[in-house]
């Protein structure tokens, strides 16, 4: 059986390897002043292979063992992570309404439509996909920081 330190390690790293992912696709979206279509896709390409790279770990290793190890550190990650997710659901009720005034608009045929243009209310489902982006990028360096300390406490250091 593989050692459970070898496991985390993996779930770790595959966590960390989702950042460089996460933030790219964060920063489509803030850097772009004009979204498009092929924007967009471009911009949950990158987030899907994060969300990947970071979810899998997540359900298929740390959340079954969250009461094997309970301590305070671990209330703290696991809340920094619930609410990193919580407000990546407040995102995707902007990407939503994005995509639902694209397809009302008929506009899927032009991928380089400017989708402020189609609804009034773009702006504010923008934002609305801003805040939520930016609020999980920074929930989740506070979970990811929090997560590798107590990958060293109980992995690493009782190692030496």
């Amino acid at each position: 059986m593989v050692d459970e330190s070898v496991i985390a390690a993996v779930a770790g790293l595959s966590v960390t390897a989702s950042f460089p992912f996460l933030l790219y696709g964060a920063w489509i979206m803030i850097d772009t002043e004009t979204v498009t279509w092929t924007v967009l896709m471009r911009h949950l390409r990158y987030i899907g292979v994060g969300l990947v790279l970071t979810t899998v770990p997540i359900v298929g290793w740390m959340i079954p063992r969250l009461f094997v190890h309970l301590s305070g550190l671990a209330v703290i990650h696991a809340f920094l992570g619930v609410q990193a997710y919580a407000l990546l659901a407040f995102a995707l009720t902007g990407i939503a309404r994005i995509l639902q005034a694209k397809h009302n608009a008929d506009a899927y045929e032009d991928p380089d439509v400017d989708i402020d243009e189609i609804h009034e209310d773009m702006g504010h489902w923008r934002a609305r996909l801003r805040a939520g982006v930016a609020g999980f990028m920074l929930l989740w360096l506070c979970a990811w920081v929090t997560g590798l300390y107590r990958l060293y406490a109980l992995h690493v250091a009782p190692m030496f």
